[in-house]
C-alpha cells in the first residue's frame, strides 16, 4: 500500500518539469516515503531512488527523507537487511540530492539529536555530510565551519571518559566519534594545504579560519578535560590519537607555532557585547593552555618546535597558561597546570632564574595560585605535588629572586603552614650564606634584617591565635634559635644582634603574654568540661566546641578534652623552644659582656 502510494506520486511527478514541482508534491513524497520506511519497504524505496528516471525528483525532494531515514536506521539491529537498505538510501541521497538542501537537512538532524544518540547520529551522518560539503561551490568555508561548530557543540554536552575503564568502555561513543570528526575534516585540511602550496600569498583565509576554530574548540573540549597519560592495556589511546591529529592539522595550516606564542594577545573576533568578548577570551585561554600542555608535557608536535629558546623564556611563555589552569578546580585541569609548571622548571638549572622575572605579573600570581592549591584543594596528591613544585620554583631563582619571592609569599599566603614552610626556606638560605665562601648580601646584613621584620613578629600581637599560627611560630623560633647559635655577636653577619631589642618587643614578649593567656583559657575550658561531665554523669554527652574560630564537629566530652589537651601540649612545646631561645640569648650576651669587662 505504502509503495503503491509512492509509485503514484512518482509517476505524477515524472511528467512535470522541475520548475513545476509544488509544495503539495514535496509533502506527499515525504509522507509516502516515510510510510515505506516505517512499514519495512526500504528495499523498494531504494529501487525507486536508484531508478534513473526519478533522478530529478530525488534531487529536489529526497532530502525530506533524512529525518525518517535516521529514525529507522536506529530502530533496526546491526545485522538486519533493512538497516543495510536504509544505509544505501542515505548514501544515494548524498550523491543525488541538491547539496544545499541536503546539507541543511543533515545539520538539522545533528542539531536535534541529544543524549545517548548524539555520537551515533554524528557518526552516521559524517560521511554523507562530507560528500555534500565537497560538492558545494558557494559558501563552502562557511558551511564547513557551521558543520564543525554544530558537531562540536553537540559533543560538548557529553561527559568526557576519564578513567581507564571509562575510556575502554566508551559508553556514549565519544572517543570513537572525536576521531571520526577529525577524519571528516581531513579533505578540507588538504584543500587548504594544496592552496597554500600553490601560492605563498594564499589569500582565501576563510576555510583555514574555520579549521583553526575547530582545532581551538577541540583543545578546550575534549582534550582539556581528557586524561592524556599513556595507559597500560590501551594499545591506542583514543584521546592521544585525537590530540596528535589536532596538532598535525595546526601544523599543516601553519598555525601551530604562532599559537604557542600567542599569549592571548593575538587575533580574536571583535564583539560589541563585552560578555561575549569575555567568553571568547576565556575559551581561547583554555585552548592555548591545553596546547602548551600537549606540546611541552606530552610532547605532541615537539618535533615541529624550534630548539632555539632558553628554558627561562619558555617558562615565561607558559606562565600565562599555567595561571589559567591553576585557577580551575577540576582535577584534570589542575593536574595539567601542575605538570606544565613542573616540566618548565625541570628544564632549568638551580639558581639560574634571574630575579628580574619577578617583574612579570605572572611570576607573582602563579605561586599565589599554587599556594591556594596547596591549602584548599581537596585532592591530596595534588596538594603534595603543588608543595613540591613550590620548592622547585624557589630553587630555580637566584639569591635576590628567592629573597623577593619569600617577601611576597609571607605577605600574601595568609596561611600559617605556608608561612612556616617559607621561614624554613629562609633559614636554609641563611645557612648557605654563612657556610659558603662567597658572601650573599641578600641573606645577611641589612637585607636579612628587613626580612626578619616580617618573620619575627606576631601578626596580631599578644592576641594572635597561637594554635592556628603554631606552624609559623615554631618555624620563627627555630630560625631565631639558629641565628643566635650560628652567628656570634662579635661577627653579627646576620644583623640579628643589632635588632634584638626590636625582636624582643615585637615577638618574644607578646609571645610570652599570648602563651599565658592561651594556656589559662584552655586550662579553664578543660576544668569546665570535667565539671560538666561529672554533672551529666556520662562521658558520652555530645556538645559543640569552637577552636581557632571554627566550630568543631559534634564530639563526646572525652574527645573534646583530648583536643584541648593536645592544644595545651602545643603551647608547652612553643614555650620550651621559647625558653631555650631566651636562654641562648642570655648566655651569649653575658659572655660578650664578660669579655668586654
Amino acid at each position: 500500500m505504502a509503495v503503491d502510494e509512492l509509485q503514484a506520486i512518482i509517476q505524477r511527478c515524472q511528467i512535470l518539469e522541475e520548475a513545476d514541482f509544488k509544495g503539495e508534491d514535496f509533502n506527499l513524497f515525504q509522507v509516502a516515503g516515510q510510510k515505506c520506511l516505517e512499514d519495512g519497504y526500504a528495499a523498494q524505496l531504494l529501487e525507486v531512488i536508484q531508478n534513473e528516471k526519478n533522478k530529478v525528483i530525488i534531487k529536489n525532494m529526497g532530502w525530506n527523507l533524512i529525518s525518517p531515514l535516521v529514525r529507522c536506521i536506529f530502530t533496526y539491529k546491526l545485522e538486519d537487511d533493512k538497516r543495510e537498505h536504509c544505509l544505501k538510501i542515505l548514501d544515494q541521497l548524498a550523491q543525488l540530492c541538491n547539496p544545499k538542501e541536503l546539507f541543511l537537512g543533515l545539520l538539522e538532524q545533528i542539531e536535534q539529536t541529544s543524549g545517548e544518540q548524539v555520537c551515533q547520529t554524528v557518526m552516521l551522518l559524517l560521511q554523507p555530510l562530507q560528500t555534500v560539503l565537497l560538492k558545494l561551490q558557494n559558501k563552502k568555508a562557511y558551511s564547513v565551519g557551521l558543520s564543525l561548530a554544530m558537531i562540536m557543540n553537540q559533543l560538548t554536552a557529553l561527559p568526557v571518559p576519564y578513567t581507564k575503564q571509562q575510556i575502554q568502555e566508551d559508553k556514549l561513543g565519544l572517543c570513537q566519534c572525536c576521531n571520526a570528526v577529525v577524519d571528516f575534516a581531513k579533505p578540507f585540511v588538504n584543500e587548504v594545504v594544496k592552496n597554500m602550496e600553490k601560492s605563498s600569498e594564499y589569500n582565501d583565509m576563510e576555510l583555514k579560519e574555520e579549521l583553526l576554530k575547530f582545532c581551538m574548540k577541540s583543545l578546550k573540549y575534549p582534550l582539556l578535560t581528557a586524561q592524556l597519560e599513556q595507559l597500560e592495556g590501551i594499545e591506542e589511546h583514543p584521546f592521544r590519537r585525537f590530540a596528535t591529529e589536532i596538532i598535525d592539522i595546526l601544523w599543516d595550516i601553519r598555525e601551530l607555532i604562532p599559537l604557542v606564542f600567542l599569549h592571548r594577545k593575538g587575533k580574536s573576533p571583535h564583539w560589541e557585547n563585552q560578555e561575549f568578548a569575555d567568553i571568547e577570551q576565556k575559551n581561547s585561554a583554555d585552548s592555548l593552555a591545553c596546547l602548551s600542555y600537549l606540546m611541552f608535557v606530552q610532547h605532541f608536535g615537539i618535533d615541529y618546535f624550534p630548539v632555539v629558546f632558553s628554558p627561562s623564556y619558555l617558562l615565561q611563555c607558559n606562565m600565562t597558561h599555567i595561571e589559567v589552569l591553576l585557577k580551575r578546580t577540576e582535577e584534570s585541569m589542575l593536574s595539567k597546570g601542575l605538570d606544565l609548571f613542573e616540566s618548565g622548571l625541570l628544564r632549568m638549572e638551580d639558581n639560574s632564574l634571574l630575579h628580574q622575572y619577578l617583574e612579570f605579573r605572572d611570576f607573582i600570581d602563579v605561586p599565589q595560585d599554587l599556594v591556594k592549591v596547596m591549602t584548599l584543594c581537596p585532592i591530596e596528591h595534588l596538594r603534595k605535588k603543588s608543595l613540591n613544585i613550590l620548592q622547585l620554583f624557589i630553587d630555580k631563582f637566584d639569591a635576590e629572586g628567592k629573597y623577593t619571592l619569600f617577601r611576597c609569599l609571607l605577605k600574601t599566603s595568609n596561611h600559617a603552614g605556608v608561612e612556616g614552610y617559607v621561614i624554613k626556606n629562609i633559614k636554609d638560605q641563611i645557612h648557605l650564606s654563612l657556610t659558603k665562601a662567597c658572601d650573599n648580601i641578600w641573606f645577611t646584613g641589612h637585607h636579612l634584617v628587613s626580612l626578619l621584620d616580617l618573620v619575627l613578629l606576631l601578626p596580631e600581637g599578644a592576641e594572635t591565635d597561637l594554635l592556628q599560627n603554631s606552624d609559623r611560630i615554631m618555624a620563627s623560633l627555630n630560625l631565631l634559635r639558629y641565628l643566635v647559635i650560628k652567628d656570634c655577636e662579635s661577627d653579627n653577619q646576620t644583623g640579628v644582634w643589632t635588632t634584638l631589642a626590636k625582636i624582643e618587643q615585637n615577638f618574644l614578649k607578646p609571645l610570652h603574654v599570648g602563651l599565658n593567656m592561651s594556656k589559662a583559657h584552655y586550662e579553664a575550658e578543660i576544668k569546665n568540661k570535667k565539671e560538666n561531665r561529672r554533672e551529666a554523669h556520662s562521658s558520652n554527652t555530645v556538645c559543640s566546641l569552637t577552636v581557632s574560630g571554627e566550630k568543631m564537629p559534634a564530639m563526646t566530652t572525652d574527645m573534646q578534652l583530648q583536643v584541648l589537651h593536645s592544644a595545651l601540649f602545643t603551647f608547652d612545646l612553643i614555650e620550651s623552644v621559647l625558653a631555650r631561645v631566651e636562654e641562648l640569648i642570655e648566655v651569649k650576651t653575658k659572655a660578650v659582656m664578660d669579655e668586654n669587662s
